[in-house]
């Protein structure tokens, strides 16, 4: 009865690949850093000023390329697939100049970042050794958004299961090569860790252009090559418009979230690495609803595309609903068994205890967060991607000055941290249900 109408399966085929290639990179991840916590707590506090800005623009090039998805999407829903291949091929070929720009800025401009930052110099020489050998990933970013745009919006995400598998198992190998020096390779610690991801990475990227070559007729909204060579830029720069509030909207999130590793870095050294011990936990039910939220936004640009407004209703309500028993899952199991969850991390008994908490509260927040993922997804399917840019604009301000307040002047230490976390969530879910609520074709 669950999977009884047709949106329903077409959802479930589109996100639940997209999970799965998610989890296991989660997974791998929480591994990569479990190596690294138990074997010096620091390792855990320079990875976590590290990638919190390196994703920053990361996630900014996967956020332009939204745009096009939608666009894609929309034409699908009109049946015009010459045009969804238009927006394709256009973004192949010109969606790589930001993310080469990117490489250069990483390899030379980083300690600057890092001291922007507040890091100490304790972990400062860490972060920029471990983000200079995880840069050369940029070059290969541009093709990797607009190729899984393609796998999204042909409906055939299956392949992303096989990649993680790939990538994330090659990753947690070259780490425990690595990091600890086993069967004679040297012993490279948190500099092993960013080599081992970025060859994974590298490898990944190859499968899925295997992929691409080998089953071409699987992804109906991929062009060939001979249209991507001659592609014009127009499509390109109409998705661009429609994607930049969606990037900057991603951008504003993951600049708050430094300035709230910038407040932590101001309590001590390690605040930053619970943090990011916490978060990466969180990530984990994260990713789950994200796919949900990918899925949600290639059906619901269909819907809008097909005029069809009971269809785009129903398939955001489907996603929350599915997106809530997951929080509720992830906040029982973190509730019950919260030291044994941490313990992945660390085997510090003292920053077991003082995370207990923190744990609890951010698997709390998995509500407010799954609000804003699935009806962030819908109202974007819709083409509105400027509201949720404000909404994002708000919030930043808000959860910055409300983490400060509550550090700086309340004196509540790392736990004003995460009461400024949940506010924000909870208060843009119900900003975002209302506007959601006024949609209509």
């Amino acid at each position: 009865m669950l999977f009884k109408t047709e949106y329903k399966n077409k959802l479930v085929k589109i996100f639940v690949p997209i999970m799965l290639s998610n989890l296991i990179s989660q997974v791998q991840m929480v591994i990569d850093r479990a190596f690294l916590g138990h074997m010096d707590k620091l390792y855990m506090s320079a990875v976590g000023n590290a990638t919190a800005p390196v994703w920053t623009t990361m996630s900014f090039i996967f956020s332009l390329s939204m745009g096009t998805s939608i666009l894609i999407s929309q034409s699908v829903g009109e049946k015009n697939i010459d045009k969804a291949k238009s927006y394709a091929a256009s973004m192949i070929k010109f969606h790589n100049v930001v993310p080469i720009l990117l490489f250069f800025f990483w390899t030379f401009c980083s300690p600057l970042v890092f001291k922007l930052m507040g890091v100490s110099e304790n972990v400062m020489d860490l972060c920029v050794k471990y983000t200079r050998i995880y840069a050369p990933v940029f070059l290969i970013l541009g093709l990797g958004a607009s190729y899984g745009v393609v796998f999204q919006t042909s409906n055939y995400t299956k392949p992303l299961v096989t990649y993680g598998i790939i990538r994330s198992g090659l990753n947690i190998l070259l780490d425990y090569l690595l990091i600890f020096g086993k069967f004679g390779f040297p012993k490279m610690e948190i500099a092993g860790a960013a080599l081992g991801t970025t060859i994974a990475e590298y490898v990944g990227a190859i499968y899925l252009l295997y992929v691409v070559i080998r089953k071409k007729d699987k992804f109906f909204t991929s062009p060939g090559f001979k249209t991507i060579i001659h592609a014009d830029a127009v499509p390109y720069m109409r998705s661009i418009k429609l994607g930049v509030p969606t990037a900057c909207e991603d951008l504003l999130w993951n600049v708050g979230n430094l300035f709230i590793i910038r407040i932590l870095n101001s309590i001590n050294e390690i605040a930053a690495g619970i943090y990011t011990m916490v978060f990466t936990l969180e990530i984990l039910a994260v990713v789950v609803i994200g796919a949900l939220g990918s899925g949600t936004l290639t059906l619901t640009g269909e819907a809008t595309g097909a005029k069809d407004f009971k269809l785009y209703r129903n398939i955001v309500k489907t996603a929350i609903k599915w997106s809530f028993l997951v929080s509720a899952a992830a906040l029982i199991f973190v509730s019950f068994f919260p030291r044994l969850t941490l313990s992945l991390f660390t085997k510090d008994v003292e920053l077991i205890e003082m995370s207990v908490i923190f744990v609890i509260l951010v698997a709390a927040n998995l509500f407010g967060k799954s609000g804003n993922i699935i009806l962030g997804s819908g109202i974007r399917g819709y083409g509105d991607t400027k509201w949720m840019l404000f909404t994002q604009g708000v919030g930043t301000v808000g959860v910055v000055g409300i983490a400060a307040l509550c550090v700086f002047v309340f004196k509540m230490g790392m736990l004003g941290v995460y009461i400024a976390v949940l506010c924000d969530e909870a208060s843009r879910a119900l900003i975002n249900l209302v506007r959601f609520l006024k949609v209509r074709f």
